[in-house]
């Protein structure tokens, strides 16, 4: 492999790395999305990219994409008509959900409507119980009219099939799998014991009814940009990232697209987590702040935090419970509806607010002259000096600050009674301080320091916000590395090719034998294999990693043990040690007393991790040698106001230099700002090592 691409598909900005592996350099492109047709920008992308490089598109060997197109589906409502068929007696799961309120004092709460209607959801006769054996056996009588029927009246392409307690036993899904693809080939199928093999039935059916609603889309999606690849010239390996932190193949994206719902964050995240073991720091805070939403993601140990439940579509954006919940291998991050894009108004108390609305990409700020006329954090960004109308993207890019002024005068600035710096002030920290808070709370709930970590910023806002947010922290030291501004397409090609799966057992300690615990591994163990296999990826070296929920048996939750080793009778015999060690770092006790099960295990087989010992530099497109490029008026409170700030290259810092702040530090995708008293040390790596004043 010579040459690999990663693009990332934003909200406001699709973002593009190109990775010379003779030469250990990067080029990068950055491109406003074209959210009614993403793959237009991915395609115009690459073919811009390589241009840049002075190569073919046949000359790149491999693409590595992520993308929001699932989360968006789900969101807006965008997926095929989907029907679903349940055990007898059970169609109404999806409605009663987890008989849980997310508002114990709300009247009027609401949730999310299921993604397929009640209208649509066929019950068969069939019994299998917890232990997995047949009580009643499986009987299909009447459902080729009712599938014929939601076809023509109501356009079904793709069936979900959820029968209770298929995870212990999936004979009967199977066998409606294998009968409607014998009698309905047209219909996409996903079958929850295959999809996630999990216990809880509500949880399971939501996942595979997900998978279901957004196949079809996906696989549309992948064909147009196959071809379009294709008739570009591209040859090569086409991978799409996984929000567990692995890629997968086109083929394993089409059977499982649930586990695309959080595609791009998770690749920066990873790279941050690289970035951790390159500056030998273990434990550290990735953030990441785009045009439309930020991510947090702590990093322990050089590896991001994992976690197998997921929120999406949530009726209110920061409360729990609130949308639907899926279960899939995911990083473990939080997301604040916080972005360049995020809109500035105020709310009925008429108090500022920003976000979680988001301009996107169209029509975008005000200050990008293509039809938006509501106030945005870029467009206060923009009069406060951080960012320069003639040198955004590169200068390719022009911005209109008198549409900015107009904006934020018009909706912010006449009503609060503020002249406009001061309310573009009062945009910028908002976000400021709505990233903060949501970031102690991450934090803190996962029994993290973060006060003893780094930060690391990225991400076209991310630079711009990380000095503020880290001084609101007390976090001592942010890095900002070279490329920031698309520091996610980094990460899609550091990822490695792999597959996890989860499979409910419950099985207790004191009974459980070593020809048992390897029995089962084992079985696990093929069944992931089979899935990478199956899609002709190449898995010869790979590394096999298995996790144990484990808990005291009557307890309604568990805590997750890494098997520290293969499976086998010593390892087994250091179950009861981690699980009370994992269960003391959390609760602060464990019980020597009480008996312990597992209930669910979990196996993860990862290829190689791309470029992991290499070091890559980033090709830059400037030919000044001056670093300090000039002064620019910047409004900085510390001083009162606007002040002239010395603007700097960042392609012309050498390593070794240092920086003072105030200062800006600009680079084609991205400004970092240092605020008064902050100090920027260039490293080897050219990461600009940020010390915060004061603290």
């Amino acid at each position: 492999m010579t040459y690999r691409i990663g693009i990332d598909i934003g909200g406001t900005f699709t973002d593009f790395a190109l990775f010379d592996d003779r030469k250990r350099e990067i080029i990068t492109h950055k491109a406003l999305t074209t959210p009614s047709a993403p793959d237009q920008a991915v395609l115009e992308g690459v073919t811009a990219l390589t241009a840049l490089a002075h190569i073919k598109a046949s000359d790149v060997s491999m693409i590595v994409h992520g993308t929001t197109l699932v989360t968006n589906a789900v969101i807006e409502r965008r997926g095929t008509p989907t029907a679903m068929i349940v055990t007898r007696g059970f169609r109404d799961v999806l409605d009663i959900g987890m008989e849980q309120r997310y508002d114990l004092f709300d009247l009027r709460i609401r949730f999310p409507e299921p993604l397929v209607p009640r209208s649509l959801r066929f019950e068969v006769d069939e019994r299998v119980v917890m232990d997995g054996s047949v009580r009643r056996p499986l009987v299909l009588d009447g459902l080729t009219e009712q599938i014929k029927k939601a076809i023509e009246l109501n356009g079904i392409s793709a069936v979900a099939v959820c029968l209770l307690h298929s995870y212990a036993n999936p004979t009967h899904e199977l066998l409606v799998v294998e009968w409607l693809q014998k009698n309905f080939p047209s219909l996409r199928v996903s079958a929850s014991s295959v999809v996630f093999p999990f216990a809880r039935e509500y949880l399971r059916w939501t996942t595979a009814c997900l998978n279901a609603y957004v196949q079809p889309l996906v696989d549309k999606y992948i064909d147009r940009l196959q071809h379009g690849l294709a008739a570009a010239g591209f040859g090569g390996q086409f991978l799409i990232m996984s929000s567990s932190g692995s890629t997968l193949t086109p083929d394993m994206a089409r059977n499982f697209p649930v586990r695309m719902l959080e595609s791009g964050p998770a690749a920066g995240a990873l790279m941050s987590a690289r970035h951790s073991r390159w500056l030998d720091q273990p434990q550290v805070l990735s953030f990441d702040m785009g045009g439309t939403t930020a991510k947090g993601c702590v990093v322990r140990d050089h590896v991001p935090l994992k976690r197998y439940e997921f929120e999406v579509g949530r009726v209110h954006e920061f409360k729990r419970g609130s949308g639907l919940t899926i279960k899939i291998p995911v990083l473990d991050m939080i997301e604040i509806g916080a972005g360049g894009g995020s809109l500035a108004d105020l709310d009925a108390r008429g108090v500022l607010r920003v976000g979680p609305r988001s301009a996107g990409a169209d029509p975008g700020p005000a200050c990008y002259g293509r039809g938006g006329v509501e106030p945005t954090l870029t467009d206060a960004n923009l009069i406060l000096g951080y960012l320069d109308s003639a040198s955004f993207l590169g200068g390719r890019m022009k911005l209109d600050i008198n549409a900015a002024r107009s904006a934020i005068e018009l909706r912010v600035a006449k009503p609060l009674g503020l002249d406009i710096a001061l309310a573009a002030w009062g945009i910028h920290e908002v976000i400021n301080e709505d990233v903060a808070k949501a970031f102690r709370v991450h934090a803190s709930e996962r029994g993290i320091d973060y006060r003893h970590c780094n930060m690391i910023v990225f991400g076209g806002s991310g630079p711009v916000h990380g000095v503020r947010v880290a001084r609101k922290l007390r976090i001592p030291r942010v890095i900002c590395p070279s490329g920031a501004g698309v520091m996610s397409a980094f990460g899609l090609l550091a990822s490695p090719l792999g597959f996890e799966l989860v499979q409910s057992q419950r099985q207790a300690l004191a009974t459980m034998t070593l020809e048992r615990f390897v029995q089962i591994t084992s079985e696990l163990e093929a069944r992931v294999r089979s899935q990478l296999k199956s899609t002709g990826a190449d898995m010869t070296q790979s590394q096999v990693l298995f996790r144990l929920d484990m808990r005291y048996e009557g307890q309604g939750y568990e805590v997750e043990v890494v098997v520290p080793q293969s499976p086998n009778a010593q390892a087994m015999g250091q179950l009861p040690e981690l699980f009370a060690k994992a269960y003391e770092t959390i609760f602060g006790m464990s019980f020597n007393d009480r008996a312990v099960e597992i209930v669910a295990w979990k196996c993860e087989v990862q290829g190689p991790i791309p470029g992991l010992d290499a070091v890559y530099r980033l090709r830059t497109m400037t030919n000044s040698q001056e670093a300090l490029r000039g002064h620019r008026p910047v409004y900085l409170p510390e001083d009162g106001g606007h002040i002239e700030c010395p603007v700097y290259d960042r392609y012309a810092l050498a390593a070794g230099a240092t920086v003072n702040g105030p200062a800006l530090i600009e680079e084609v995708e991205s400004t970092c700002v240092l605020a008064p008293g902050d100090v920027a040390n260039i490293d080897e790596q050219l990461n600009l090592v940020i010390d915060i004043g004061g603290i």
